[in-house]
């Protein structure tokens, strides 16, 4: 038996919610292991522990556990396996293993996810406590290889970080690394896993996110299965998913539950508005004010009657909308949820439709600023969407100075630059990360 008991802890491995305890009581002998996050420990304390000390027998004690319906002998070792990711108690008598269904879901403190909507699959987001956070995952994810490692950071805070792993599929390597540029933490107060990627980045100056953050449990188990690595703050309800590659940020947990070529047109369609949410204010002002000609002489025509009462350069129009678009936006946050749509909305029809009458912007302003801001909402990933936001500047200077040949620049720049950006030795522009 205890040769049962070593390979069931060796397969459960070093976890820090793996709980192992010896009992021992006049001529009574027993161990529990149970994993602490999925079990209910009141319903341990109750009906296995205290009684306990209050047999006399060993074989009292057995059949007192086993008139409980939820306690039962495993068929095998897998068997017991199974059970003890699935919520379960192993009880070690001197001569067999008792399996006690303790299992504990903790679901009166979750919500539904507010950022990362989805039409199908699960509703659920993350809470802000930890404990709940690792139960969610563990019955969703009952595999044997999943590891817990738990420790605190902040001098003052004393904030707890978790760190999740499917111990068969990551990358030890990245594990290793992770682990050290965590012990080089020294912060007095640690509030939110946006603090924490800002802590665990290196470089500084780039605008392109080399975490993924997210409150989807669903996305979290998906990655957990690929190999990657999860970083869980009490306190928020945002997780840490890493290496990642640019894919991860263009992929929704819908693409998952769609049929296959409603994923696939999903999936184009968000690269076609990555390409217009970057590339079109720029194009406007290299081919106004630069290369006309490309245009058809209608299109031209029409462009040049629309401008025809505005007062200065195109690149200044563009800069001007995209300004304001970025301000709406902003105002669209802060504001209360019950009025901050509605005002946001309102105010960018108005402004629009005042200052085309008064011919400070043309009509065709109007329609890229608009399609510029719906391609931004397309990305699923808010981190993804803010540094695509930042980028349309560098290019419209680009364009306002060299015309198309700054555009084009300008996006060879970008691609050199995503090519040698690396996430935790991962190459960015690697299409897909799984690890079989």
């Amino acid at each position: 038996m205890s040769q049962n008991k070593q390979w069931l802890l060796d397969k459960l491995g070093p976890s820090d919610d793996l709980e192992h305890r010896m009992m021992q009581s006049n001529h009574i002998q027993a161990e529990i292991l149970f994993i602490t996050n999925i079990c209910d420990s009141s319903l341990i304390r109750d009906e296995i522990i205290q009684p306990f000390f209050q047999m006399k027998q060993e074989a009292e004690y057995e059949n007192y556990l086993l008139s409980f319906p939820g306690c039962n002998r495993p068929a095998s070792n897998v068997d017991a396996l199974n059970k003890i990711t699935s919520g379960h108690v192993a009880i070690v008598l001197r001569e067999r293993i008792l399996l006690f269904n303790a299992a504990q879901i903790k679901a009166a403190a979750l919500s539904d996810a507010q950022v990362e909507a989805t039409i199908q699959g699960p509703q659920t987001g993350f809470s802000e406590h930890i404990d709940t956070n690792i139960n969610l995952i563990r019955f969703r994810y009952q595999n044997n290889s999943l590891r817990v490692e738990c420790l605190e950071l902040g001098r003052l805070s004393k904030s707890r970080l978790c760190i999740m792993y499917d111990d068969l599929q990551v990358d030890h390597q990245v594990l290793d690394q992770v682990r050290r540029m965590i012990d080089e933490i020294k912060v007095d107060t640690l509030q939110s896993t946006s603090e924490l990627t800002q802590l665990l980045n290196k470089q500084k100056y780039s605008i392109f996110p080399t975490f993924l953050t997210t409150e989807r449990p669903d996305r979290t188990i998906l990655n957990l299965s690929q190999g990657k690595i999860i970083l869980m703050l009490e306190g928020t309800p945002f997780v840490l998913i890493l290496p990642v590659v640019f894919y991860d940020f263009y992929s929704a947990m819908d693409d998952n539950y769609q049929l296959s070529l409603v994923s696939y047109f999903l999936l184009i369609l968000r690269y076609i508005a990555l390409f217009l949410s970057l590339i079109l204010p720029a194009a406007y002002v290299a081919l106004t004010a630069y290369n006309p000609e490309i245009f058809r002489v209608q299109v031209a025509l029409s462009i040049a009657g629309s401008r025809a009462s505005v007062p200065y350069p195109a690149y200044v129009e563009v800069l001007l909308m995209l300004i304001l678009m970025e301000l709406l936006l902003e105002a669209s946050i802060r504001l209360p949820k019950s009025v901050g749509s509605t005002a946001t909305t309102v105010g960018g029809l108005i402004l629009g439709q005042a200052a085309t009458s008064a011919g400070l912007i043309s009509n065709i302003m109007i329609i890229i600023v608009s399609t510029v801001a719906i391609s931004n909402f397309v990305v699923p990933i808010n981190s993804m969407s803010f540094a695509m936001r930042i980028m349309k500047y560098p290019l419209v200077l680009l364009a306002s100075m060299l015309g198309i040949t700054g555009v084009v620049l300008g996006l060879i720049g970008m691609t050199a630059y995503l090519s040698n950006l690396r996430s935790f030795g991962v190459p960015y522009l690697r299409l897909f990360f799984y690890r079989k």
